[in-house]
């Protein structure tokens, strides 16, 4: 619990840095298709979706990104894939696309032909046989928000679990809903997919050996604290004295290991993470620039503005009205 003064903080929970982060992307009317596919079959993906998902659920596939070599994909596999450059996704590797999904979730032909109603079989089904013998279940994120690309920063670019290290029900639970058409159904197709996501996120900051220190179970828990604290408490008068001593370290050790272990300064980190879930807030609520200020540790609208143009290069009104654009 925390007081009037944050330095008298009670640690009786559970350490998770990641809780804070885990909590975006939300899903907002999710591209989700299931997309069965007959061999011979290569789709080349140029969406510029900041958050794909690629779940196997039956036969195989290969993924391709430059400069990575081809990426076997096999039933039960998933795949999440950042934004970065177009990638390829076939029964074998090097085979040529014969279907280019663009921004937009346009889906054409490499001459620029539309493919949209040639390849749809009925509700939220497309590919070039219904009964294909490969079967996809494929969902894009049009956007993450800034507390999901923070997330989204400490990922690798892609990273495929296997089946064999991961097992959830969810991948079977979203098919079954993808045939459904009830009321407040794209909702639920949403937090579905936002619960795949977290699951295959919570699997890699167990196993991932190349995720930040601070994300990884048993490495420096005291910074992990420190980091928990900012994100369930980012309205607390923190400093970098109250932060220390909250986790029972000196001020200058706590700021050296903070440091090295998130690859910025406590103060840096907390001031970032204010401003990205005002960020959020600022397209996703009506909440005033005055309140959203104050649920994250700014009680004056002016000094607020300042920062929030200073990191993102507009005012607050600016940054709602273009989010919500």
């Amino acid at each position: 619990m925390i007081g009037s003064d944050p330095c008298e903080f009670v640690y009786a929970g559970v350490v998770d840095p990641l809780a804070g982060l885990i909590d975006a992307p939300r899903a907002r009317g999710a591209f989700l298709l299931r997309v069965p596919m007959a061999r011979p079959w290569a789709v080349r993906v140029a969406d510029e979706a900041p958050l794909a998902v690629v779940a196997m659920a039956s036969g195989s596939s290969y993924f391709t990104r430059d400069p990575d070599p081809p990426v076997p994909l096999e039933r039960g596999d998933l795949l999440l894939v950042q934004r970065t450059s177009s990638y390829d996704v076939g029964d074998e590797p090097g085979r040529a696309p014969t279907a280019v999904i663009l921004p937009g979730n346009r889906c054409e032909t490499p001459t620029g032909e539309s493919l949209e109603l040639p390849m749809a079989h009925g509700l939220r089904t497309w590919g070039n046989d219904p009964d294909g013998e490969d079967c996809m279940l494929v969902g894009s994120y049009a956007s993450v928000g800034e507390v999901g690309a923070r997330m989204l920063a400490a990922l690798p670019p892609w990273l495929a679990i296997r089946a064999e290290d991961w097992r959830s029900p969810l991948v079977d639970v979203l098919l079954d809903q993808l045939e459904r058409d009830a009321p407040g159904q794209v909702s639920l197709l949403d937090r579905l997919l936002d619960a795949l996501v977290v699951a295959a996120v919570q699997h890699c900051a167990v196993t991932a050996p190349d995720l930040p220190a601070w994300l990884r179970t048993g490495d420096d828990h005291e910074v992990a604290r420190a980091v928990t604290l900012i994100h369930e408490q980012p309205a607390a008068p923190w400093s970098l004295e109250g932060l220390a001593g909250a986790v029972g370290l000196s001020r200058a050790g706590f700021s050296r290991r903070f440091t090295r272990a998130v690859g910025e300064s406590p103060i840096a980190y907390l001031s970032s993470w204010r401003l990205a879930l005002a960020a959020d807030l600022l397209v996703g609520t009506d909440d005033t620039v005055a309140a959203i200020s104050r649920s994250v540790g700014y009680p004056s609208p002016f000094t607020f503005s300042t920062a929030f143009k200073r990191s993102y290069g507009r005012s607050p009104v600016e940054h709602r009205r273009s989010g919500r654009a």
